[in-house]
């Protein structure tokens, strides 16, 4: 149960737009009550053309201590802060910010909580080619992750040949030992054929969206040992999920990233261990109703 509101209350929350489909207030506010601590996290709608107005004005909101971000700000995020610490700057995206004084220090926890639930699985990375749908703040983050994992070739697919030829050059520029492409959509069915895991990094297929980023037909083209992830939590699971665990392969929704990237995240703000299984808890309860 989330505590009393007062005149002392310190703010956190989540920044994106949309950003009413967050759990990230369920998981955030159910460890602070546990903790008894005299905070709030809450949701920032805050829509693209308005983002460099909310950092600057919400500095003067002596309160709020600091916030993550969501679609689609990760990126843009970067020059409206006063630092950004050296993972953030590596992977090229911010999903979490903290006030300093009178800064506004960013980091990313993304890519640690995509690796959680990959950590748990007995298997050998380094025959495991990547393919990441999307080149976004979240695609950089899943990048990142993957060159740690150990991945022998790492394949970035997205639909705007711009997007994705700034991704190529960012990503290179910042993470150099490794084996990246970047490649138009159409090119998905050829490079499903050799991937030992696929990353749905897209919005495509959350429960406002029925599409889903590849087809049935699609899926078929995986070899049988592949792994599918998919970032998105809600519907749970999604499509794109359904059709891989159809044809028996392993399938992980991005409820373990949430989590996980949102305990690191609340950890960095309040200097202090966070109790994550009463965050996981909050949250599988929340969808379950």
């Amino acid at each position: 149960m989330l505590g009393s509101v007062v005149g002392t209350t310190k703010i956190l929350g989540v920044m994106g737009f949309p950003v009413s489909h967050s759990l990230s207030p369920v998981m955030h506010n159910a460890a602070i009550a546990a903790m008894g601590l005299d905070y709030v996290y809450v949701p920032l709608p805050i829509a693209v053309e308005d983002l460099p107005t909310a950092i600057a004005g919400l500095k003067a909101v002596r309160s709020l201590q600091g916030f993550n971000l969501t679609i689609p700000h990760k990126v843009e995020v970067m020059s409206l802060l006063d630092e950004i610490l050296p993972i953030a700057k590596a992977i090229g995206a911010v999903n979490t910010v903290k006030r300093v004084g009178d800064r506004w220090v960013g980091t990313n926890t993304d890519a640690a909580g995509f690796l959680e639930p990959l950590k748990q699985l007995n298997c050998d990375w380094s025959a495991k080619p990547a393919i990441v749908l999307g080149s976004g703040g979240a695609a950089k983050a899943v990048v990142a992750a993957c060159l740690e994992l150990g991945c022998p070739m790492i394949h970035v697919v997205g639909r705007d040949p711009k997007n994705l030829k700034k991704f190529h050059g960012t990503m290179t520029s910042q993470l150099r030992d490794y084996n990246l492409r970047v490649h138009p959509w159409t090119s998905i069915p050829h490079l499903l054929e050799v991937a030992g895991i696929v990353i749905n990094a897209t919005p495509i297929g959350m429960a406002s969206d029925p599409h889903t980023p590849i087809s049935e037909a699609e899926m078929a083209l995986l070899p049988s040992q592949s792994i599918a992830y998919d970032l998105i939590y809600t519907p749970r699971p999604t499509k794109f999920l359904q059709m891989a665990a159809a044809r028996g392969l392993t399938a992980i929704d991005g409820l373990e990233m949430l989590i996980n990237q949102g305990a690191i995240a609340l950890e960095f703000w309040l200097e202090q261990p966070v109790p994550i299984e009463i965050m996981r808890r909050s949250l599988t309860t929340a969808l379950s109703r």
